[in-house]
């Protein structure tokens, strides 16, 4: 297969598990819609939608938040910061970057 055979398959797989990441981030965010906790999130969904941007566009805004808190919680092996996520959905559609 050779070296470039070798990139490809490294490409695909890297392509499967960021599709499977972003499934998995997504249904945080339906999960969180559907038991209105935190309720910031729904009210975050609502305002997106209500400012022109689609159903998918403002789950994928929240999934970006969810993915922020996901990377501290790992970086730095403490728990979920509620105030955070908060203070980016408020942010929304602006990037959150998670600053304290």
């Amino acid at each position: 297969m050779g070296r470039l055979g070798g990139v490809i398959e490294n490409k695909k797989w890297v392509m499967k598990h960021d599709e499977m990441l972003r499934r998995q981030i997504l249904e945080v965010v339906d999960n969180q819609l559907k038991a209105n906790d935190p309720p910031e999130t729904l009210q975050t969904y609502n305002r997106l939608q209500q400012n022109g941007i689609s159903s998918a566009d403002a789950r994928i805004y929240i999934g970006q938040c969810v993915a922020v808190e996901l990377f501290h919680i790992m970086k730095s092996q403490q728990p979920f910061n509620e105030k955070r996520f908060i203070s980016n959905l408020h942010n929304l559609p602006n990037e959150p970057f998670g600053n304290e």
